[in-house]
């Protein structure tokens, strides 16, 4: 049974399509003072033209003019998945349409006004965009609730939220940016897999040029403890100073050498150079790997104070989705060290698959086209 859970959960790890590493996100900024609604919706023009359709000649690219002879259609489309509520269903409109490059691409950028039924009540969202056509899709908002503000994530399992004026908790958003932290590593398949490329060594010894089995326990624990240490040190370091704007990186430059990273950590499996170092390199390209964690919370542009809890929130979330992973892995692992399969198929084997793939990614990411032209 641990043979095929094993190889189930690798395989389906390696043959994962060769995708960008950002998830499906929109950015909803929203200011409500009594009555009145304002706001900006950003959508990225990928999902738009997903879900109804922009290149209309077929090209592979998204011109302006493509866009704006789709306003009318992607105000319905959009709007018809927010639900605004205070004291009942509060009546919004589209007043101006412009796009805006985010670090992912172009965004469809749609301005927002309304008003509520009361000015006292709580205040509900509803967001439904895209979760029928994509689990994987979330909504960032930003909301400033009669001058206090929060922010939080809305999925298929918690699309409809409630806000109080004078009690928004700060408990609650820390716990909505955990749960995502989690999430955004268990689909951060690069991320992934630059750390079980690093840590399928850690049952094995290097002597003579050659593998073995390590003898214990104990000794992998301290070996995985080095790099996943190292992983973590490094990443909090850059996903703070990211997210706070202190250090920003082009979004394709990072993309790309993290996609790199994941060639020489599996390489390394292959013809080793590093050796007993793996810690070093989890630490240098876990700096890397850092910039691309932050791209989730820096596109919202949160206040100093709201931004901390979000961003301790998500790191730790990152931090118990990397750990789940190894709790995973490493019993399994060393219980099969001793394996042809082990040895052969899933350490040389794996090692190799998840170099050609990283190296599929590495090329799309540096060649990248851009989603829209003038």
């Amino acid at each position: 049974m641990n043979w095929r859970f094993l190889c189930f959960w690798l395989l389906s790890l390696w043959w994962l399509p060769a995708q960008a590493h950002k998830a499906s996100d929109s950015y909803l900024i929203l200011e409500v003072q009594g009555a009145e609604v304002r706001g900006q919706w950003d959508i990225a023009l990928r999902d738009i033209d997903f879900a109804i359709g922009l290149d209309a000649n077929g090209d592979g690219k998204i011109t302006w003019g493509e866009v704006r002879s789709k306003h009318t259609e992607v105000e319905a489309w959009s709007t018809s998945a927010l639900t605004l509520s205070r004291g009942g269903a509060c009546r919004i409109s589209v007043t101006e349409h412009l796009i805006d490059e985010h670090t992912d691409g172009a965004y469809a950028v749609m301005r927002l006004q309304g008003q509520c039924p009361a000015s006292a009540a709580p205040f509900q969202v509803n967001y439904r965009l895209l979760f029928g056509m994509d689990a994987l899709h979330r909504g960032l908002l930003r909301l400033n609730l009669d001058g206090q503000t929060v922010s939080t994530i809305f999925s298929p399992e918690s699309s409809e939220q409630e806000f109080a004026s004078g009690e928004l908790s700060g408990l609650s958003q820390f716990g909505a940016f955990l749960v995502q932290g989690v999430w955004h590593i268990w689909i951060g398949f690069d991320h992934i897999l630059f750390l079980l490329a690093l840590l399928l060594p850690v049952v094995l010894v290097r002597s003579r040029d050659q593998w073995s089995p390590i003898s214990n326990l104990k000794a992998a624990g301290r070996e995985v403890l080095w790099v996943v240490t190292a992983f973590t040190v490094a990443h909090s370091i850059t996903l703070t100073l990211a997210a706070l704007q202190v250090v920003e990186l082009p979004s394709r430059w990072v993309e790309s050498v993290i996609a790199l990273s994941v060639v020489l950590a599996a390489a390394n499996n292959l013809y080793p150079v590093v050796g007993e170092k793996r810690w070093v390199a989890a630490f240098l390209f876990g700096l890397i790997h850092g910039f691309g964690f932050a791209s989730v919370l820096s596109e919202l542009g949160l206040p100093s104070a709201t931004l901390v809890i979000s961003l301790v929130g998500f790191n730790v979330g990152v931090e118990l989705g990397q750990l789940a992973i190894v709790a995973v892995f490493l019993p399994l692992a060393f219980a099969l060290r001793k394996t042809r399969f082990y040895q052969k198929g899933v350490f040389a084997g794996g090692s190799a698959l998840t170099m050609v793939l990283a190296l599929v990614w590495l090329v799309e990411r540096a060649f990248d086209l851009k989603w829209i032209t003038a």
